[in-house]
């Protein structure tokens, strides 16, 4: 039963590195107490966003798809001093759960969640000429991963990281006849990171608690 032991081992590691303490764990239960679906990151894949925006230095991180705040925790504590953490999250409701748990977790004068279609509150990022972003984290609707990826590129330096979360669909990535829009989607922007000039990047499997699925890591080199 491989699913069983994916998440096995999963509990496994969480344990092992005691990853989840109280901040995140509320955020957890305030999540599911306000009816928002269970769709964020598993804990130690929190843990790795975490390591991958600190080994990036990363001062500014853009975090696309705010939820409940679980990720947005993960992140902020990646920060150094003076770092701010920008994230954009269409529903108003998620929002405000999203900002009661990073108030909570002390992060309420670093985090900004900004409340929209993420692709408008790129764009007015983009038209403010806001400073560009050491790390990018894209884990929201995946019809709109092909935009998100072009205008996270115009928010970018060269040394920005780019992650993107679940890029595998459960193996339905390799269906070159898929119909559903968001395996479609996920496709197209793949293949535009594969092909672009400015990045180097790759695609990784996981498996767990969150089932079989896939981290996109982008590197933007110019």
């Amino acid at each position: 039963m491989p699913e069983e032991l994916w998440q096995s081992v999963d509990h496994y590691i969480t344990n092992l590195f005691a990853l989840e303490d109280s901040a995140l764990l509320d955020a957890l239960a305030d999540s599911e107490a306000s009816g928002l679906p269970p769709i964020n990151v598993a804990a130690n894949q929190g843990r790795m966003l975490e390591l991958l925006a600190t080994v990036s230095g990363a001062r500014r991180i853009l975090e696309i798809g705010t939820l409940g705040g679980y990720s947005t925790i993960w992140l902020a504590r990646a920060l150094g001093p003076g770092g701010v953490l920008v994230s954009l999250e269409l529903d108003e409701r998620h929002a405000s759960v999203a900002r009661s748990n990073v108030a909570r977790a002390g992060f309420a004068d670093v985090v900004e969640v900004l409340v929209g279609p993420a692709s408008t509150s790129l764009r007015q990022l983009v038209a403010e000429r806001t400073a560009p972003f050491d790390f990018i984290f894209i884990d929201a609707d995946k019809e709109s991963y092909p935009d998100y990826f072009e205008q996270s590129l115009l928010l970018a330096h060269a040394g920005s990281l780019i992650v993107a979360d679940n890029v595998v669909r459960g193996g339905e990535v390799v269906n070159e006849h898929a119909t559903d829009e968001r395996v479609i989607a996920v496709r197209t922007f793949l293949e535009l990171a594969a092909a672009h000039p400015r990045v180097r990047g790759t695609a990784i499997q996981t498996v767990g608690v969150k089932g079989h699925d896939g981290f996109a890591l982008l590197y933007v080199t110019a």
